[in-house]
């Protein structure tokens, strides 16, 4: 007579995914339930967008290219640093909802669970990098409908672009946890993680570096955001992207492992 097998214990990493999935879940719900917080955030690119675009855009236009007012023109070159304003706002909505469950107790209750430590961070970061995605896809797809068009730029550019974009939103997430974690209450976490749509604004995200104040160009050239947007630029419009892809790559990766270690020194050390 046979003996009876075992059953089969689950692996460290197999309960690793399984906790996250979980994780993912409840915070995918709770974006579901209260979806004003997501749409607020979503709607300060699109109104920048259009207001660049539609009251701005003749005029920039020329003073960027020298000639007369292309709109159409500006749209290609403004489009990239919204894209990247899109992710900087939806991600204040992880440091939001962190700093949330750390005031409330939800994180020490589950610290008394048997499940994996690092799962419910793991759980606001992906969710929020889907969120970023998803709001990216919308943005864009207004900027489409506006008139912006990528002719020039091919698959695999596009794909560049994609992955780009889905790096440096992984690299924004956890900045915003770290922030969250470090904020007392959801308002001041909210207010902590202003400076990641603030940035773009004092980048070449809206004008090229060489046109600002000479005592200005150091700020908007040595922060993480202008050499992401020159490279997305590039990718996007087919055109060169030079040092700046390199550049693009070590601020997003970086910033990922910042917010990493500040994120995870600050779970295991809160008593909260």
């Amino acid at each position: 007579m046979s003996t009876p097998l075992a059953p089969t214990r689950p692996t460290r990493i197999s309960l690793a995914v399984r906790d996250s999935s979980t994780m993912l879940r409840r915070n995918l719900l709770h974006a579901r339930r209260y979806p004003s917080l997501t749409l607020n955030l979503l709607l300060t690119p699109v109104m920048l967008l259009l207001l660049f675009v539609y009251i701005f855009g003749d005029v920039m236009s020329a003073g960027i290219g020298g000639g007369g007012a292309d709109r159409s023109a500006y749209i290609a070159y403004v489009v990239p640093g919204i894209l990247l304003m899109t992710i900087g706002s939806t991600v204040i909505g992880a440091a939001v909802s962190v700093s949330t469950d750390m005031s409330e107790g939800i994180i020490a209750r589950f610290r008394s669970m048997a499940i994996h430590r690092g799962s419910v961070l793991i759980g606001h970061v992906v969710g929020s990098v889907l969120q970023s995605i998803a709001s990216v896809v919308l943005v864009g797809a207004v900027a489409v409908a506006i008139g912006f068009r990528s002719t020039d730029a091919t698959a695999l550019e596009w794909l560049a672009a994609f992955g780009l974009l889905a790096l440096f939103a992984v690299a924004l997430t956890w900045i915003a946890v770290g922030m969250g974690m470090a904020s007392p209450n959801a308002e001041a976490a909210s207010n902590s993680a202003m400076p990641l749509i603030l940035l773009p604004l004092i980048s070449s995200a809206f004008t090229p570096i060489h046109a600002m104040p000479g005592w200005f160009q150091p700020i908007a050239e040595y922060q993480p955001f202008t050499p992401v947007i020159e490279t997305l630029r590039g990718l996007l419009l087919g055109t060169g992207i030079g040092h700046n892809g390199w550049l693009a790559i070590a601020w997003s990766i970086g910033l990922a492992v910042l917010g990493y270690r500040w994120s995870t020194a600050s779970f295991k050390r809160d008593p909260k």
